[in-house]
């Protein structure tokens, strides 16, 4: 491959979830940073900037929605989309995540080239804001 694949930061507080992401990104191209608590993911989006964030909402420190809205609310990393992945399912779940801002909303468990395509969907979007420099 010439041309780098985005980086996506994985913000997951199970590692056998992470490294299942992890690795079929990784598989596809793309570079992946891995986050497991809702602080070490804030702080990841804005010192790696991201172009992709596959977030869990049950997180320990500060939940996935806390996250959405520090990240949404910032000028910074507000352009970064979110693909909201959780075992918290539900009709209000994937309201109040498009609410915050999300791109994607996906529950677990879940099938992992699903999760691709909707990768490559939300990369590929035309709506997508591009970077603040």
């Amino acid at each position: 491959m010439s041309t780098p694949k985005a980086k996506i930061l994985v913000a997951d507080d199970d590692p056998a979830i992470q490294e299942l992401i992890r690795l079929n990104l990784e598989l596809q191209g793309y570079e992946v940073i891995v986050a497991s608590n809702g602080v070490e993911t804030a702080r990841k989006a804005f010192s790696e900037r991201p172009d992709l964030i596959i977030l869990d909402i049950l997180m320990p420190e500060i939940d996935g929605y806390e996250v959405m809205r520090l990240l949404k609310g910032s000028e910074e990393t507000s352009n970064i989309p979110i693909i909201v992945l959780t075992a918290y399912a539900s009709d209000a779940g994937a309201l109040i995540s498009w609410v915050e801002g999300a791109e994607g909303y996906l529950a677990k468990p879940f099938n992992p080239d699903e999760l691709l395509m909707l990768v490559e969907r939300v990369l590929a979007s035309p709506e997508k804001p591009t970077g603040v420099k």
